[in-house]
Parts: structure tokens; C-alpha cells; sequence
């Protein structure tokens, strides 16, 4: 990770997705990691500290969510933001 260029996990599933937001982040100037599953995303955690966490809420194995409560649950990446992203469409009657 290097002190100008902020580090950002990207965690999402579908590769198509995953790869549009990796594109536009590095645009701006980011430095993207990312993987496809929660258990993969909590060892780059681990290993890379990012700066900030985009989190898709759907995945298998292991949801966003899980992934999120495990973060927040650990003094060491608690403090890191975590961005959800979803597809789900609820409509409140």
C-alpha cells in the first residue's frame, strides 16, 4: 500500500461487476485489490490493510454481512470503512 495512493478492497462476486468497479477506482487514482468470496477478502485484510472496503452483501459462502461482523469485531479492522453494495430490490407496501 503506498502513502499516495490510497488502497481499496473491492469484494463482489460477479466478475463483471467486480472488474467495472476496479476500472473506475483506479481511474481516480486508487490502488484496487480484490476478491471474489469473504474468506479470500478476510485474508487480504489481513495481509493488506486497505483503506477502505467495497463489500458486496450477496456472496456465497460467506455474506457481506458476515464479513462485515468479523471486521467490526477486531480492534485491528474495526476502524477500516466498509461500503455495502447490494442488487437486492425490496418495495415496502
Amino acid at each position: 500500500m503506498s502513502i499516495d495512493q490510497p488502497c481499496i478492497l473491492v469484494v463482489e462476486d460477479e466478475p463483471a461487476q467486480r472488474e467495472v468497479l476496479a476500472y473506475n477506482l483506479e481511474a481516480e487514482g486508487y490502488l484496487v485489490i480484490h476478491a471474489d468470496n469473504g474468506e479470500d477478502a478476510m485474508m487480504l485484510v489481513q495481509e493488506e490493510m486497505p483503506d477502505v472496503i467495497v463489500l458486496d452483501w450477496m456472496m456465497p459462502q460467506i455474506s457481506g454481512i458476515e464479513v462485515c461482523r468479523r471486521l467490526k469485531s477486531k480492534s485491528t479492522t474495526r476502524g477500516i470503512p466498509v461500503i455495502m453494495l447490494s442488487a437486492r430490490s425490496e418495495e415496502r407496501r
